[in-house]
């Protein structure tokens, strides 16, 4: 990712968002009295501040782990591979739309990583899908 800025963690961000809307201290910004910023807010302010190109960036590198663990590319977990290709198919469409926004030095990683699980799916794979018909080459194409 570039620069020094972050997706929000817990306790910041979106994180924060989800987690005010449930707390009872949250303040309503028309509320009599009301301080700084209410969670809400600052959340929305601090992802605001994030480049979007790192929040398509990390939702792909999630969607990569996941696809990942789930080819059983991880110690001591098994594989399951129909959720394996869910998850490489929602990245292959990802990584295809944001290519052309997010430029090729960020989009070349994503390909490679989405390229690299396809192959370990297919190797993974006790019946091996038809070219092209393998998990996101619906967008990606045919990968050998």
């Amino acid at each position: 990712m570039t620069g020094d800025r972050s997706i929000p963690t817990a306790g910041t961000g979106v994180n924060a968002a989800m987690e005010s809307s449930h707390s009872p201290v949250a303040r309503h910004p028309d509320a009599a009295g009301a301080g700084p910023l209410d969670q809400e807010e600052q959340a929305a302010r601090d992802i605001a501040e994030v480049p979007a190109v790192e929040v398509i960036t990390a939702a792909a590198v999630h969607l990569m782990s996941a696809a990942a663990v789930k080819c059983g590319l991880a110690e001591d977990v098994d594989a399951d591979l129909d959720e394996a290709r869910k998850l490489i198919t929602a990245l292959a469409a990802l990584v295809t739309a944001a290519a052309p926004e997010i430029g090729n030095q960020h989009a070349r990683p994503l390909r490679d990583g989405l390229r690299s699980l396809q192959l370990a799916f297919r190797e993974a794979s006790v019946v091996p899908d038809a070219p092209g018909q393998g998990p996101g080459e619906k967008w990606t194409g045919a990968v050998s």
